[in-house]
């Protein structure tokens, strides 16, 4: 099974080989496929973002395209920065440095809340689209706290800050296969994974 994932984001890429090993899935990124124009994320929802990629990419490569959409729900902050969580301090700059800066501003903003208030999950919506027209799409959420203060040197984005429901570790300092086991991007690969049996059995 052959899939075209819609990233140029070398660590998502590799996250998602990892969660498929084994199950018969080669990926490739949009490096490995000719250039195509990629439409900007103006869904109100991960799920809406997340199929508008996959179908972007379908229908400039004829591939079975897969797209993800993720980012940090925190409950203080009404579930924002949601869908915002890329680009929460501003769409400038390289990935590492955005990545730097979404994080000290969400703990900014999460300065003055009590422990008891720091609640947040990582959501991931998947989606597939085939080029014959069907497509899938799932979400799933890995609930959570925020800390005060970064931990960690694995993962990216707001890993670092974010402790999983049951854990003592932020997801930044969690080995990568550890956290493939249950992230909110491995929950919901792996629930799209039927899916892409189906779409390409179809």
């Amino acid at each position: 099974m052959k899939v075209l994932l819609a990233t140029r984001n070398d660590a998502k890429l590799a996250e998602l080989r990892r969660i498929v090993s084994g199950l018969g899935v080669e990926v490739v990124g949009l490096d490995e496929v000719p250039e195509f124009p990629e439409a900007p994320e103006t869904g109100a929802t991960f799920a809406e973002n997340s199929l508008a990629k996959a179908r972007d990419a379908c229908a400039a490569t004829g591939m079975l395209a897969v797209a993800d959409d993720s980012g940090l729900a925190v409950d203080a902050l009404n579930g924002m920065p949601g869908v915002l969580s890329a680009r929460w301090s501003g769409s400038s700059g390289e990935r590492r440095d955005k990545d730097a800066k979404n994080l000290a501003l969400v703990l900014d903003q999460m300065a003055d809340v009590p422990e008891e208030r720091r609640g947040a999950a990582f959501v991931c919506a998947a989606a597939a689209a085939h080029p014959d027209g069907r497509e899938a799409v799932v979400t799933e959420r890995w609930p959570g706290r925020l800390i005060r203060s970064p931990r960690g040197l694995n993962g990216f984005g707001y890993d670092p800050a974010f402790v999983p429901e049951g854990e003592s570790r932020t997801s930044a300092e969690m080995a990568p296969e550890e956290k493939d086991a249950v992230s909110h991007r491995a929950r919901a690969f792996r629930a799209l994974v039927p899916e892409l049996r189906a779409l390409l059995d179809g």
